[in-house]
């Protein structure tokens, strides 16, 4: 599976690199003013609602790290922010893993099967590319092995994949893991200082997202 010629190009003309190897653990916490930065803002879902985007790699270590944090935020997360997933793909390296999640997407599974998707990943050693592992992965968690491979071939799951590349271009996506507060505030391990500090930054750009809606 490929995306497309314009999609790769983009890629290899941003030189991109994905992620730094100093280890955030090394890094020291910022004040949250300078947890952040502002990004071209995009568009947002209408009402009152704020969305809070994931912009993440299976094969990232950081994001691993990051997965229980920002899965214990989500079950106490205000009643007006809801959170989207999207695959970062820096690299054509990582098209396997963005269709692996787009295939459970498709499949209704993705909430689900989120976590042990990171698990079998850093934790089994499986690869995305190994197609045929996969589809017994997604066996052995309850999924019709027919409607996995229907799915996972499927022309949807591809068109879904390109648009990850183009949306990471629109949030200017650089390394994982990344969150984007509102479609304007971008934060993530490296610019928070810290895992740690990641989801109080989060709580802190969504008070700031309140603050300036109050104004226009």
């Amino acid at each position: 599976m490929t995306i497309s010629r314009r999609n790769v190009l983009w890629l290899a003309a941003a030189g991109l690199t994905g992620l730094s190897r100093t280890s955030l653990a090394q890094v020291q916490e910022r004040p949250f003013d300078q947890s952040y930065r502002s990004i071209n803002p995009q568009a947002v879902p209408a009402g009152d609602t704020i969305e809070v985007i994931d912009f993440f790699w299976y094969g990232c270590p950081y994001c691993f790290q990051l997965m229980p944090l920002l899965a214990e935020w989500e079950k106490t997360k205000p009643a007006d922010v809801v959170v989207r997933r999207i695959p970062a793909i820096l690299r054509q390296e990582w098209v396997p893993e963005a269709h692996l999640y787009y295939t459970l997407d498709a499949l209704g599974a993705a909430d689900r099967l989120h976590t042990k998707v990171f698990e079998a990943f850093h934790r089994d050693r499986l690869q995305a590319t190994d197609a045929e592992a996969w589809a017994k992965w997604a066996e052995a968690n309850g999924l019709d092995r027919a409607k996995w491979e229907a799915a996972y071939n499927s022309q949807g799951v591809r068109d879904n994949v390109v648009r990850a590349v183009e949306l990471g271009r629109d949030y200017d996506v650089r390394g994982t893991p990344v969150l984007v507060v509102d479609g304007r505030y971008q934060t993530g391990g490296g610019q928070a200082g810290s895992l740690k500090n990641v989801v109080p930054t989060i709580d802190g750009l969504i008070k700031l997202s309140r603050e300036r809606r109050k104004k226009t």
